[in-house]
């Protein structure tokens, strides 16, 4: 698939010169001539590079705000910023605000085309890291003897051979993205493409785009639909889509046909979707939140995912586990973690399955090698827990509303001085995607 780039400049030549020599390498090219357009092509998709001058149309925004801009949506997209008024200072705030590379004009091809493949080579390395990383951590396996996950493997083994839509409810961190995969692979799809799309994350003003693709003369970008043909996509966090937006997916699931954003022909796919969500549909239903009709489509099986706190005697199997993938994974000798040790199960665990496997991992990195007291790094990793319960033990003096804020603020709070004020790590950690956490941190007033 031909990578895309986003060229920014309001200088006409330069954005026409520019183009044709990305062209000529087989680049798809995006173009902006001012910030609002600027603004308005990176909500609509974020490409893979962006090219970007510094000074633009506007005295009060520059370059320099977008390149901001781009960053806090995605560190990892790489821009390469470009300037004909260069001067060392702008050159390295750009470096040190993460550009990738600062090309004065004017520049020559060869220079150009070098910048660019490096750039694209580099973040999808990253890309691949990140992705390795992330299925290194993912069990392909659901562990625990509790009679609620014998229960759960018996489900999935069942409604693995039909095509039914399902449902997955349950907390954050609690496994319904493993659930699903489970699923895809004891179905008859399973040499398919299985794909997961955020509700959490979908953007009303570029939904289109990325579910459905869209065609540009002969240039055809395939969105998620297409993407997911014979095989299964997984709507997480359905209950964050907006309305608007659950209006086309119901359009879709009812008829498997749309059309490609500027497209003449209708695309027929065929999808099983699954869906899943952390809050009460039924209760967002009633509140206005979620459509009915698109409740009773998804809604066919249902299946419940369990908090940890309800299973705490798979705790033992579940820290077995993951000290074996994350020493084998980290080339570590494994370490001994008692797992009778009552501070396991004297803790809530808001963050579930995925909360303990993060926990396993600190230990395992920071006790092996060396005379690190596992007690000592468990018990200050988990001594959060009474902070956040005194703290919230004025909770019941204020409406729900509020309390729920004051809930979220505090936990939020903790989470992110946990990790050091990192807002990526703390989105990992609670299960949130990072833009979703961002909006989330600047409507409670959190810095």
């Amino acid at each position: 698939m031909r990578s895309e780039i986003l060229l920014i400049d309001d200088e006409k030549d330069i954005r026409f010169a520019v183009h044709e020599i990305l062209k000529e390498d087989n680049f798809f090219v995006r173009e902006a001539d001012t910030v609002e357009k600027a603004l308005s092509e990176i909500k609509k998709k974020l490409p893979d590079l962006v090219i970007l001058d510094v000074l633009l149309d506007e005295k009060n925004r520059d370059g320099i705000d977008i390149l901001k801009f781009i960053k806090l949506i995605d560190a990892d997209v790489p821009v390469i910023m470009i300037s004909g008024h260069a001067n060392i200072k702008i050159a390295v705030d750009s470096i040190k605000l993460g550009a990738f590379e600062f090309l004065e004009k004017p520049f020559n091809k060869d220079r150009l085309l070098n910048f660019v493949h490096r750039a694209i080579e580099t973040s999808s390395l990253k890309k691949e890291n990140k992705s390795l990383k992330k299925n290194l951590y993912s069990s392909n396996e659901l562990i625990g003897n509790s009679s609620t996950i014998v229960k759960l493997r018996n489900a999935i083994d069942k409604f693995s051979k039909t095509d039914s839509r399902i449902l997955i409810s349950g907390p954050a961190g609690s496994g319904k993205e493993l659930v699903c995969r489970l699923i895809h692979e004891g179905s008859l799809r399973s040499n398919n493409s299985f794909k997961v799309v955020n509700g959490a994350i979908l953007d009303p003003s570029h939904f289109d785009f990325e579910l459905f693709g869209s065609e540009n003369n002969d240039k055809i970008i395939s969105g998620i639909f297409e993407k997911s043909n014979n095989g299964t996509l997984l709507i997480d966090n359905i209950s964050d889509v907006p309305l608007q937006t659950q209006g086309k997916i119901l359009r879709v699931l009812s008829d498997q046909k749309f059309h490609r954003v500027n497209g003449a022909n209708e695309i027929s796919v065929n999808i099983r979707v699954v869906c899943s969500t952390s809050k009460n549909l039924k209760e967002e239903i009633a509140h206005g939140n979620f459509r009915e009709d698109l409740f009773h489509r998804i809604n066919v099986i249902p299946i419940e995912t369990p908090h940890l706190k309800d299973i705490k005697e798979d705790i033992p199997f579940l820290i077995e586990y993951f000290i074996k993938r994350i020493s084998e994974s980290n080339g570590l000798k494994p370490i001994f973690i008692n797992s009778k040790n009552t501070i396991f199960y004297d803790y809530n665990w808001p963050g579930n399955v995925r909360e303990l496997r993060n926990l396993v991992e600190r230990v395992v990195i920071l006790a092996s090698g060396k005379d690190e007291d596992v007690d000592k790094i468990l018990s200050e990793s988990l001594k959060i827990s009474s902070v956040k319960e005194n703290n919230n033990d004025d909770a019941f003096q204020f409406p729900l509303k509020e309390a729920r804020e004051k809930f979220e603020k505090n936990y939020l709070e903790i989470q992110l001085n946990r990790h050091n004020g990192n807002v990526s790590k703390t989105a990992d950690y609670i299960g949130m995607e990072r833009s979703a956490l961002h909006r989330k941190l600047k409507s409670l007033g959190i810095n």
